[in-house]
């Protein structure tokens, strides 16, 4: 398997389990995969922006998947609610 598709595969899954999660379960969203292949991938999309790895303190490395630039968050205020003031 290629590089890029490996890490298509890992994105891919990230996008669709849709939450934070472990190295581990990652891993196990990719059973296709060795944990060697997880971590490059996951290494490549931290840093490319796609994902955030950060460590806990009960030493678990949690990735979180960034949305798509452009796609709405409920942070980011949509188009139809801002009001101009003339």
């Amino acid at each position: 398997m290629q590089v890029s598709a490996i890490i298509d595969r890992v994105y891919g899954a990230l996008e669709q389990f849709g939450s934070t999660c472990s190295m581990e379960e990652v891993v196990g969203l990719c059973p296709d995969l060795t944990w060697n292949q997880v971590y490059l991938a996951i290494d490549y999309l931290n840093k490319a922006g796609k994902v955030s790895v950060t460590l806990d303190p009960d030493r678990t490395y949690t990735v979180k998947v960034y949305p798509p630039a452009g796609e709405a968050t409920q942070f980011s205020p949509r188009k139809d609610h801002v009001h101009s003031t003339i």
